[in-house]
Protein backbone atom coordinates (compact mmCIF):
# COMPACT_ATOMS: atom_id res chain seq x y z
CA UNK A 1 0.00 0.00 0.00
CA UNK A 2 1.43 3.50 -0.65
CA UNK A 3 0.25 6.90 0.23
CA UNK A 4 1.58 10.11 -0.14
CA UNK A 5 1.53 13.10 2.84
CA UNK A 6 -0.54 11.91 5.61
CA UNK A 7 -2.10 15.26 5.64
CA UNK A 8 -1.97 17.37 2.51
CA UNK A 9 -1.31 14.66 0.06
CA UNK A 10 1.52 15.98 -1.26
CA UNK A 11 4.66 14.07 -1.33
CA UNK A 12 6.10 13.20 1.57
CA UNK A 13 10.17 13.94 2.86
CA UNK A 14 12.74 12.65 4.63
CA UNK A 15 11.93 14.86 7.75
CA UNK A 16 8.57 14.13 7.83
CA UNK A 17 8.97 10.20 7.51
CA UNK A 18 11.48 10.36 10.57
CA UNK A 19 8.70 12.52 12.35
CA UNK A 20 5.99 9.67 12.07
CA UNK A 21 4.38 9.38 15.53
CA UNK A 22 4.55 5.33 15.08
CA UNK A 23 7.94 3.71 14.59
CA UNK A 24 7.73 3.46 10.32
CA UNK A 25 8.98 -0.06 10.67
CA UNK A 26 8.46 -2.34 7.81
CA UNK A 27 7.61 1.24 5.86
CA UNK A 28 10.03 2.84 3.04
CA UNK A 29 9.49 6.51 1.36
CA UNK A 30 9.37 5.80 -2.33
CA UNK A 31 9.32 8.75 -4.70
CA UNK A 32 7.61 10.72 -1.77
CA UNK A 33 5.00 7.97 -0.89
CA UNK A 34 4.48 6.34 2.13
CA UNK A 35 4.70 2.16 1.31
CA UNK A 36 3.53 0.13 3.86
CA UNK A 37 4.24 -3.78 3.52
CA UNK A 38 3.65 -6.86 6.14
CA UNK A 39 5.63 -9.65 5.05
CA UNK A 40 3.89 -13.37 3.90
CA UNK A 41 5.62 -16.33 5.10
CA UNK A 42 7.19 -16.93 1.72
CA UNK A 43 9.03 -13.92 2.13
CA UNK A 44 9.93 -14.32 5.85
CA UNK A 45 11.52 -17.25 4.33
CA UNK A 46 13.68 -16.34 1.90
CA UNK A 47 14.71 -13.28 3.37
CA UNK A 48 15.95 -15.52 6.65
CA UNK A 49 17.65 -17.99 4.29
CA UNK A 50 19.44 -15.37 2.73
CA UNK A 51 20.79 -13.74 5.37
CA UNK A 52 22.09 -16.59 7.67
CA UNK A 53 23.66 -17.57 4.15
CA UNK A 54 25.52 -14.35 4.12
CA UNK A 55 26.36 -14.98 7.83
CA UNK A 56 27.68 -18.04 7.54
CA UNK A 57 29.52 -16.82 4.96
CA UNK A 58 30.69 -13.83 6.54
CA UNK A 59 31.80 -15.74 9.61
CA UNK A 60 33.52 -18.44 7.51
CA UNK A 61 36.69 -15.88 6.78
CA UNK A 62 38.21 -12.73 8.04
CA UNK A 63 37.08 -9.05 6.68
CA UNK A 64 34.12 -9.85 4.91
CA UNK A 65 31.94 -6.93 5.77
CA UNK A 66 28.50 -6.54 7.73
CA UNK A 67 25.13 -8.54 6.93
CA UNK A 68 22.58 -6.55 7.91
CA UNK A 69 18.33 -6.85 7.32
CA UNK A 70 16.08 -3.89 6.94
CA UNK A 71 17.62 -0.40 8.20
CA UNK A 72 16.59 2.93 6.59
CA UNK A 73 18.89 4.02 3.85
CA UNK A 74 17.92 8.20 2.94
CA UNK A 75 19.07 8.11 -1.05
CA UNK A 76 17.74 11.62 -1.20
CA UNK A 77 14.85 13.78 -0.15
CA UNK A 78 11.85 11.75 -0.97
CA UNK A 79 13.36 8.23 -0.62
CA UNK A 80 13.81 6.14 2.44
CA UNK A 81 14.50 2.38 1.33
CA UNK A 82 15.37 -0.89 3.77
CA UNK A 83 16.50 -3.31 1.92
CA UNK A 84 15.51 -7.21 3.03
CA UNK A 85 18.87 -8.28 3.36
CA UNK A 86 22.02 -6.14 2.66
CA UNK A 87 26.02 -6.49 2.92
CA UNK A 88 28.64 -3.84 2.50
CA UNK A 89 32.65 -4.29 2.31
CA UNK A 90 34.58 -4.52 5.52
CA UNK A 91 36.34 -1.03 4.96
CA UNK A 92 33.42 0.59 5.39
CA UNK A 93 31.45 -1.89 7.50
CA UNK A 94 29.75 -0.28 10.75
CA UNK A 95 31.79 0.17 13.49
CA UNK A 96 30.77 -0.90 17.17
CA UNK A 97 28.76 1.27 18.83
CA UNK A 98 26.92 2.44 15.72
CA UNK A 99 23.30 2.70 15.57
CA UNK A 100 23.02 3.13 11.95
CA UNK A 101 24.87 2.13 9.15
CA UNK A 102 27.44 4.36 7.63
CA UNK A 103 27.08 4.34 4.40
CA UNK A 104 25.02 2.64 1.60
CA UNK A 105 25.64 -0.92 0.71
CA UNK A 106 27.76 -2.72 -1.79
CA UNK A 107 25.07 -5.35 -2.07
CA UNK A 108 21.22 -5.10 -1.76
CA UNK A 109 18.81 -7.56 -1.73
CA UNK A 110 14.88 -7.23 -2.08
CA UNK A 111 12.39 -10.26 -1.84
CA UNK A 112 9.38 -10.52 -3.75
CA UNK A 113 5.85 -8.81 -2.26
CA UNK A 114 2.89 -8.14 -3.52
CA UNK A 115 2.63 -4.88 -2.16
CA UNK A 116 6.29 -3.50 -3.10
CA UNK A 117 7.51 -5.96 -6.17
CA UNK A 118 6.99 -2.80 -8.52
CA UNK A 119 8.51 -0.34 -6.79
CA UNK A 120 11.60 -2.93 -6.55
CA UNK A 121 12.11 -4.04 -9.83
CA UNK A 122 11.09 -0.38 -11.17
CA UNK A 123 12.11 2.84 -9.41
CA UNK A 124 14.74 1.52 -6.55
CA UNK A 125 16.45 -0.45 -8.60
CA UNK A 126 17.21 2.36 -11.16
CA UNK A 127 18.46 4.43 -8.00
CA UNK A 128 20.33 2.00 -6.58
CA UNK A 129 22.53 1.80 -9.93
CA UNK A 130 21.90 5.75 -9.86
CA UNK A 131 23.89 5.60 -6.53
CA UNK A 132 26.31 2.98 -7.27
CA UNK A 133 25.21 0.06 -5.50
CA UNK A 134 27.24 -2.51 -6.89
CA UNK A 135 25.18 -5.67 -7.12
CA UNK A 136 21.23 -6.15 -6.56
CA UNK A 137 19.37 -9.68 -5.92
CA UNK A 138 16.01 -9.60 -6.74
CA UNK A 139 14.46 -12.80 -5.44
CA UNK A 140 10.86 -14.15 -6.43
CA UNK A 141 10.05 -16.63 -3.78
CA UNK A 142 6.55 -17.68 -6.10
CA UNK A 143 8.78 -18.97 -9.00
CA UNK A 144 11.91 -19.28 -7.03
CA UNK A 145 14.03 -17.12 -9.58
CA UNK A 146 16.58 -15.02 -8.43
CA UNK A 147 17.46 -11.97 -10.73
CA UNK A 148 21.01 -10.63 -9.91
CA UNK A 149 21.65 -6.86 -11.46
CA UNK A 150 25.27 -5.83 -11.43
CA UNK A 151 28.13 -3.87 -12.94
CA UNK A 152 30.83 -5.67 -15.19
CA UNK A 153 33.21 -3.27 -13.80
CA UNK A 154 33.22 -0.40 -10.45
CA UNK A 155 33.08 2.59 -13.01
CA UNK A 156 30.21 1.21 -14.99
CA UNK A 157 27.14 3.83 -14.65
CA UNK A 158 24.03 1.70 -14.83
CA UNK A 159 23.71 -2.37 -13.97
CA UNK A 160 24.97 -3.82 -17.17
CA UNK A 161 25.01 -7.68 -16.22
CA UNK A 162 22.02 -9.32 -15.74
CA UNK A 163 22.15 -12.55 -14.85
CA UNK A 164 19.03 -15.56 -13.82
CA UNK A 165 20.12 -18.20 -10.78
CA UNK A 166 16.53 -20.56 -10.76
CA UNK A 167 15.61 -22.96 -8.05
CA UNK A 168 14.01 -25.78 -10.10
CA UNK A 169 17.21 -26.27 -12.31
CA UNK A 170 19.64 -26.63 -9.80
CA UNK A 171 21.32 -23.03 -9.60
CA UNK A 172 24.08 -21.60 -7.50
CA UNK A 173 23.34 -18.03 -6.76
CA UNK A 174 27.29 -16.29 -6.43
CA UNK A 175 28.84 -13.06 -6.76
CA UNK A 176 32.51 -11.75 -7.58
CA UNK A 177 31.69 -9.14 -4.88
CA UNK A 178 31.62 -12.21 -2.40
CA UNK A 179 34.82 -14.76 -3.02
CA UNK A 180 33.91 -17.91 -1.91
CA UNK A 181 30.13 -17.24 -1.65
CA UNK A 182 27.47 -19.81 -3.00
CA UNK A 183 24.32 -21.29 -2.25
CA UNK A 184 22.05 -23.30 -4.04
CA UNK A 185 18.91 -21.08 -4.85
CA UNK A 186 16.25 -24.16 -4.18
CA UNK A 187 17.83 -23.66 -0.21
CA UNK A 188 17.02 -19.89 -0.40
CA UNK A 189 12.73 -21.14 -0.30
CA UNK A 190 12.78 -23.47 2.35
CA UNK A 191 10.79 -23.22 4.89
Amino acid sequence: MARTGLTNGLPMTVDEFFALPVAPFRHQLVEGSLVVNEPKLPHQNAVGNIYWALVAWRRAGADRGHVGMPADFVVDERNIYAPDVWWVAEERKPREGDLDPPSLPDLVVEVRESATWHHDLGTKCRNYARLGIAEVWLVNARTQIVTVHRRSAPDVAEFDVVELASGDCGDRLTSPLLPGFSVLVRELFIP
